[in-house]
């Protein structure tokens, strides 16, 4: 597993694409942080390219890297070693090699200009929403086999959770708004990981005017710390699930 997750990294180090990501993160936070004159709104934009951007990249590029792999996965499948390992070492080469690539074209101004502690919240839900698309995006490419139609169904996740998803919400809470709707509106937020990284941030910002209907209830039910340690531990559960389905259906696959 070591030998692939390097072979991995140094493979995706080498993509122009993930250099040109990482410049645009930078010219974007760079950029943001210059315009503000308060570094609470600066962190305010950038949630919003990290909400959008960073999970549309991670999702789209992990996709088509796993299918311009499959012949080299083909190759180490036919080797000694174990499918998991295999699954697992791409998994954790590409979530690093973004993780890095976000780190560089994000963290770094942020832990520039921001305060530590909204920081580390926003650097921590880029991190963890890397993991969470890239997971998605290996139980998209074990799911079918044409290439198209998994970039076609990564990006229709993306467009799901980041616009969708909010829409379905509007509609549930209107029609049912005669309802004590509270705590079912909780569960179904933990149904999608760009609302709960969006919650966890503005927990910690406490912009109560731009927390929602759904971020308003986490702090009502959980209080800020809580409901920060609730959202964080739903994202990893968002990385593990998809990528734990995605591994056993690719030791049962036939190549």
């Amino acid at each position: 597993m070591i030998r692939i997750l390097k072979y991995v990294i140094l493979d995706i180090i080498k993509n122009r694409l993930v250099l040109a990501y990482a410049i645009i993160l930078a010219v974007l936070s760079w950029s943001l942080f210059s315009l503000e004159d308060n570094s609470a709104k600066g962190v305010l934009s950038l949630t919003n390219v990290v909400l959008l951007l960073v999970p549309l990249f991670s999702v789209i590029f992990s996709t088509i890297y796993l299918y311009n792999s499959a012949e080299f996965i083909e190759l180490l499948v036919s080797q000694p070693l174990k499918r998991r390992d295999i699954w697992l070492g791409f998994y954790t080469g590409l979530s690093l090699a973004l993780a890095a690539a976000f780190m560089i074209g994000a963290g770094l101004p942020l832990l520039f200009f921001a305060d530590l502690g909204m920081s580390l919240i926003l650097i921590t839900t880029g991190l963890l929403i890397t993991f969470v698309f890239v997971s998605l995006a290996m139980l998209v490419t074990v799911m079918t086999r044409d290439k198209a139609r998994g970039i076609g169904l990564a990006i229709l996740v993306w467009l799901f959770f980041a616009v969708l998803f909010d829409g379905l919400m509007l509609l549930l809470m209107f029609q049912f708004s005669d309802y004590p709707i509270e705590k079912t509106m909780i569960g179904l937020t933990s149904l999608s990981p760009i609302d709960l990284a969006r919650i966890m941030i503005l927990l910690r910002l406490d912009v109560s005017a731009l927390m929602g209907f759904t971020g308003a209830l986490f702090r009502d039910f959980f209080g800020s710390r809580s409901g920060e340690m609730i959202s964080m531990a739903l994202l990893v559960l968002w990385a593990a699930t998809p990528l734990l389905i995605s591994g056993l259906r690719f030791r049962k696959k036939d190549l």
